[in-house]
């Protein structure tokens, strides 16, 4: 059975941010918890979104977001939402913050910790209506956690799960370009290329979701246009619109489900938090798709071959090559011995990958000699 759902209200333009105070009215949010990070916060962004809230009294600020949100984070927002006696909250950030907030707005309504709403748990189940309402206000253009149904969160055991619901799915995406303008080029890279990643992936897991693949390749077509100009001149308007759009698309089209190239995402960001989810995604990315490309549902439905049409390549065996190729001219790392990664740590990826969520939704199943395979051709 093919589950094809799209909920979230989501509010796109140069400016949008200024509609947080009518879209708080209109979800019932009174006294909100704002969840963002210290650079954000230090950019004014965060100014700017109290700004247009117009609230009469202080709003309580949570900005201690890590880069790759933990268990620990959330606990202590969940506590700073209860002290503050808060009935939803804005999440202001990339995908980090926002993702926090979903972990936030499960914990402080729900009891047990944060490891016992993980879907690797069986925590899907243990999710209600009962969670906190969210605004997500995206200011980067990469996860488009603003319009997807989970969170990835680090456990105080160290393992990268998620945490999926439809409870969790913000009730409003106030999607602003103008929010991303002032990225510097190494995070406009990496956010982009977490962008094209989603798309490709999204589009090439096995289940019937035709209206996610439309929507998936829509978003890589424009990514693909785009990021480059996003990157290295951050002022393009036009390309940054399109790279939020991005962004947001292949997060819509999550529902289909992902794979290895998150599985082993996750597993190696949960090793080593410091390092970035979309450049690890670009790195594991060509790897994969070589994998994939010998899956039945791949080869049957030419999915390559419509990837190909989506990048203006001629056929689909160039599709991993351009995508090394593009994260060379962004000037991103080439490989994973570039981030320190080491040999001796390939089987603690690989356990951590076989137990990942995403593992199951790939077109193919790989085994542990597969993973192994796909790390090496990706050192």
């Amino acid at each position: 059975m093919s589950l094809i759902n799209y909920i979230t209200q989501i509010q796109f333009d140069f400016g949008a941010v200024k509609l947080i105070k009518s879209e708080c009215e209109r979800i019932g949010i009174r006294r909100p918890l704002i969840v963002t990070d210290q650079g954000v916060k230090a950019a004014g962004i965060v100014d700017t979104v109290l700004d247009a809230l117009a609230q009469a009294g202080p709003v309580p600020v949570y900005d201690r977001t890590p880069p790759n949100p933990n268990e620990a984070a959330v606990r202590d927002a969940a506590a700073l939402y209860k002290q503050s006696e808060c009935d939803g909250i804005i999440a202001i950030g990339g995908g980090s913050s926002i993702d926090l907030a979903k972990g936030v707005a499960v914990c402080a309504t729900h009891e047990g910790p944060l490891q016992s709403f993980a879907v690797i748990e069986g925590g899907a189940a243990r999710i209600t209506s009962a969670t906190a309402p969210l605004i997500a206000i995206p200011t980067t253009a990469g996860t488009g956690s603003e319009v997807g149904r989970g969170a990835i969160l680090i456990l105080d055991d160290g393992r990268k799960v998620g945490v999926i619901s439809p409870y969790v799915v913000p009730r409003s995406a106030i999607c602003d370009p103008e929010l991303t303008m002032k990225l510097p080029p190494a995070l406009t890279a990496a956010t982009g290329m977490d962008a094209i990643a989603h798309c490709i992936e999204t589009f090439l897991a096995p289940a019937f979701n035709p209206p996610a693949d439309g929507i998936a390749l829509d978003g890589l077509w424009r990514a693909w246009r785009h990021i480059e100009r996003a990157t290295h001149r951050p002022d393009d308007r036009v390309a940054r619109m399109n790279m939020m759009s991005a962004s947001m698309q292949g997060a819509l089209a999550f529902q289909k489900g992902l794979g290895c190239v998150h599985s082993l995402s996750h597993s190696l960001g949960g090793i080593n938090p410091k390092l970035h989810h979309g450049t690890l995604n670009a790195i594991f990315l060509p790897a994969v798709i070589d994998f994939n490309s010998a899956a039945q549902s791949v080869k049957d439905e030419g999915k390559l071959g419509r990837l190909a049409l989506a990048m203006q390549l001629e056929s689909g065996d160039q599709v991993s090559p351009a995508i090394r190729d593009m994260s060379r001219k962004l000037g991103m790392p080439s490989g994973l011995a570039g981030l320190g990664v080491t040999h001796d740590m390939f089987e603690r990826i690989i356990g951590g990958a076989l137990t990942d969520h995403s593992h199951k939704t790939n077109p193919r199943e790989a085994t542990p000699d597969d993973y192994r395979e796909m790390l090496e051709r990706s050192m």
